[in-house]
């Protein structure tokens, strides 16, 4: 009985997160639910379940994957199959990184890179939770203090719930005014196999999804580090970081054949192993288990689909937010700033990733053409121009790291 009420405080830990990535892109939730599971257990194996961790939806997707269905005309599939190849990448990576080593992949993915990416992806995603939050500006308003207070003054486990908390609270609040269209719960099977789609590929939708694999790389290697960390081993060196980015990959690219979103390992269930000082890895696998159970719950696959934008609005706010500031933060911790080359690195990035994105909503399109139909802008054109620039500016340091 203990280890199950501790596998559910894992999955309500990435609950909330893990189902918001999809209400916001289009997939389905529930898919998104059954890839977070199988792609925990996937995970798992590549990693002879060394490492307590769960894998969840990725954020760091979400405004290229809808940059690749507005192209698509809303058919995500195409977004699938660029979710795949950025899976891919994740493996040769993994590859890369068993043979030529750790230490000469990372020179390439450096804080003034990375960071500033990560500031980009959250950056551009707000504007998306403002248009949804002024749907219903009070409900939005309500959901974001709510969310705010727990995160602020919330003690332990209940901190970790501060999405679930607030989405809930926010639906709440929608079903006394009204905003709410149950008809979809009430029609839902209690039974109901996943809305599992296959994927189509196109060149336009990988050139916009691939590149962003240089931010979550490095997300990937933070998240290692910390949960390695809190369990007191080093999971870099055992299993292996090419072991758990090969788990990371292998899990993404059977996420997007299947019609799920990107997965990545998720902070949240790391703060759970600390709070409850269990790291058992059999925990987390045991939550996977209970996922895919529950992806399969027809009534829970409607109530998702049924929250309000206003309510989604509301907590995305904060949660983009929190990106811009993670960021900001991977730049200021690191100091990367103090050198004017790597000021240089920063700023071209931000514009690019912000001014084309802003330009391209105005019509205007700004990137490298690669065919009459295909150009590369917004933040795949920001994280190339930021890897080339870093190369050229930063020569010295890469002769010297030889």
């Amino acid at each position: 009985m203990k280890n199950f009420i501790l596998s559910i405080q894992h999955l309500l830990a990435m609950f909330g997160a893990t189902v918001l990535v999809p209400i916001l892109t289009g997939f389905d939730p529930s898919v998104a639910i059954f890839c977070a599971g199988l792609g925990t257990l996937i995970f798992h194996l590549c990693t002879k379940g060394k490492v307590p961790v769960f894998l969840g939806s990725s954020f760091a997707f979400i405004p290229v994957v809808i940059s690749a269905n507005q192209i698509s005309n809303g058919d995500r599939a195409f977004a699938q199959g660029g979710i795949i190849i950025a899976g891919l990448i994740y493996v040769i990576l993994s590859f890369l990184i068993k043979f030529i080593g750790i230490d000469k992949i990372k020179k390439y993915f450096p804080p003034q890179v990375t960071g500033a990416m990560i500031a980009v992806i959250g950056l551009n995603l707000l504007p998306s939770a403002i248009d949804m939050a002024i749907e219903n500006l009070m409900i939005s308003i309500i959901t974001l203090s709510i969310a705010i207070l727990i995160n602020v003054y919330g003690k332990g486990f209940i901190k970790q719930l501060g999405i679930l908390l607030a989405v809930t609270s926010g639906y709440i609040i929608s079903l006394i005014f009204g905003e709410v269209d149950i008809t979809s719960i009430l029609n839902a099977n209690l039974f109901q196999i996943p809305n599992f789609t296959l994927p189509k590929f196109s060149l336009e939708a990988i050139i916009i999804i691939a590149p962003i694999v240089i931010a979550v790389f490095m997300e990937h290697v933070g998240d290692m580090t910390t949960n390695g960390t809190v369990v007191g081993k080093n999971f870099i060196e055992d299993p292996g970081l090419n072991k758990t980015l090969l788990g990371d990959g292998l899990a993404t690219i059977i996420s997007g054949l299947i019609g799920g979103p990107a997965n990545t390992t998720y902070g949240e269930n790391t703060a759970v192993l600390a709070i409850t000082k269990n790291y058992n890895p059999s925990l987390l696998r045991f939550t996977a288990i209970y996922a895919i159970l529950l992806s399969f719950i027809g009534v829970f696959g409607a109530f998702l689909q049924s929250i309000p934008s206003a309510v989604m609005g509301g907590i995305s706010i904060m949660l983009f937010s929190m990106i811009a500031f993670i960021g900001a933060k991977t730049i200021k911790d690191s100091k990367c700033f103090k050198n004017k080359r790597n000021l240089i690195i920063i700023a071209s990035i931000l514009i690019i990733g912000i001014g084309t994105s802003y330009l391209g909503n105005k019509g205007i399109s700004i990137g490298i053409p690669i065919t009459s139909n295909v150009s590369i802008t917004g933040l795949s054109l920001a994280a190339i121009v930021g890897l080339i620039l870093n190369r050229i500016i930063n020569n010295k340091e890469f002769k010297t790291s030889k």
